[in-house]
């Protein structure tokens, strides 16, 4: 009686974390949730028309053709369909910004039937997200974003919105996953099993507070329709882009000016790193970090107080501060830990500009070569600086060949990379190169770091002392 008693309570437990009906929620929030149709001028066609040759049977017949459809060579309006929801009662509202790309006009539908005009505030391609304003004659119903740190894997979510231009809809799921990454520097997706197809972009996805998590932004699918794995960018992330939309109609997020990659567990090896964690510095150009001295080599562990894991994770750091703010950043460098304070500047300022290194002068020797770690090695001269369309004071080592074979190729390096680094220190002949790989033996090191340029862009590889150093 009394397991029985338990096995009661256990199931009347589950039945009351799991919801009898969405429809009070969905009743609660439907008012601030709204189809957006979109209008954009397309051009006349310019393809290629048909040849038809002077004299030919078919002139007359092309050219009455031609004649019947050349109302279709006119400017014409094309349509596009997708969501978006109301965050505040004066009329501002959330949506996906390839919602409303290159769109002449947007008209947003609301739930009562009411249409209304709607002005762009400000875009975010970076996240996708757009702010769009209408003015009405009234107060207008509106949803809260909620805290999307807090939503659990496992957690019942409810999306809404126009799935392929069908009005409103409601579809429920939970949340299969946190912080996924499609393809942008500060993506921080929600991935859920509810049912979002074209036409849901931009639409809310509800925790069952009547809170918004994450805005509905994309799907995985082969075939266009749902399959079950859709994504919706976290609310933490939209609600500090649309506070800075409503702000100053465009992002402004902190930069640090540096080129970064991850610590592998080789490279944490031959520096001397305890764990794998942290960004590791590639190249620091000329802006905020150069100027409060950090280093090509530096691992950043640490940035305004909190703990760096990751590329990924400094990126979005970075971003989510304040453009020009003093902050602390702890560095791994010669085995120490060192602290550095950084002024951050603008990031959206410094998107294209194209960083600038100044290595000291190029040591000139005799074109010899080498066999090193599978790599044929040779010091850089003049006329492989014109070949690689290297700068006048670069230096370093070329890879000249490369066995397909060797740990090298398989962590990428390739025929005409320039090794400028061994060690964290400079190389300029095969001496330089010799003398750092017997330092790192003498340390008791089992790998060598190396900095490799290609086209400009540098990156750490820490190749393995046994694959052997000599011809």
């Amino acid at each position: 009686m009394a397991l029985a008693a338990i096995f009661a309570v256990v199931q009347a437990t589950q039945a009351m974390a799991r919801p009898e009906s969405f429809a009070d929620l969905a009743e609660k929030v439907s008012p601030a949730v709204v189809n957006i149709t979109t209008a954009t001028v397309v051009a006349a066609g310019t393809g290629p028309g048909p040849i038809v040759p002077e004299g030919s049977p078919f002139e007359d017949f092309f050219k009455e053709f031609q004649d019947r459809n050349r109302d279709q060579d006119r400017p014409r309006r094309s349509s596009a369909l997708g969501s978006g929801f109301v965050i505040s009662e004066d009329g501002y509202i959330v949506t996906n910004n390839h919602v409303i790309e290159n769109a002449d006009e947007i008209t947003i539908e609301f739930f009562s039937g009411e249409e209304l005009d709607a002005k762009l505030i400000g875009t975010d391609p970076n996240t996708d997200i757009a702010l769009l304003k209408v003015e009405a004659d009234k107060p207008l119903p509106f949803v809260p974003f909620g805290n999307s740190d807090a939503a659990r894997v496992g957690d019942w979510v409810m999306a809404m919105g126009n799935p392929l231009g069908q009005g409103f809809s409601v579809s429920a799921g939970i949340v299969s996953q946190r912080g996924r990454a499609l393809s942008g520097a500060y993506d921080d997706y929600i991935q859920t099993d509810a049912a979002i197809n074209r036409g849901n972009s931009g639409g809310p996805l509800f925790n069952m507070d009547g809170e918004v998590i994450g805005v509905n932004t994309a799907i995985l699918s082969p075939n266009g329709g749902s399959i079950g794995i859709g994504f919706s960018m976290a609310s933490n992330v939209v609600t500090k882009v649309v506070q800075q939309l409503k702000d100053y109609g465009e992002t402004r997020r902190g930069w640090l000016g540096v080129r970064i990659q991850d610590v592998t567990p080789d490279v944490a090896e031959a520096i001397g790193l305890e764990k794998p964690e942290g960004a590791l510095v590639t190249d620091v150009p000329d802006g905020p970090a150069k100027d409060g001295g950090m280093k090509s080599g530096d691992v950043i562990t640490s940035f305004d107080g909190a703990e760096v894991a990751d590329t990924r994770g400094l990126v979005r750091q970075v971003g989510n501060t304040e453009v020009g703010k003093s902050v602390r950043i702890v560095v791994f460098r010669e085995g120490k830990l060192q602290t550095l304070k950084v002024t951050l500047g603008r990031r959206e300022e410094a998107e294209g500009a194209v960083p600038e290194t100044t290595p000291e002068g190029t040591v000139e020797e005799a074109p010899v070569e080498k066999q090193m770690f599978g790599m044929t090695l040779s010091p850089l001269t003049d006329s492989l600086r014109s070949e690689l369309d290297l700068d006048a004071e670069a230096k370093g080592l070329v890879v000249q060949e490369i066995d397909e074979m060797s740990e090298a190729y398989e962590k990428g390096l390739r025929k005409g990379d320039l090794i400028t680094e061994a060690g964290q220190q400079k190389i300029a002949s095969l001496a330089d190169f010799e003398d750092r790989v017997g330092e790192a033996e003498e340390a008791g090191r089992k790998s060598l770091l190396l900095l490799v340029r290609r086209a400009g862009d540098p990156r750490f590889v820490a190749i393995s002392l046994d694959e052997g150093s000599g011809d």
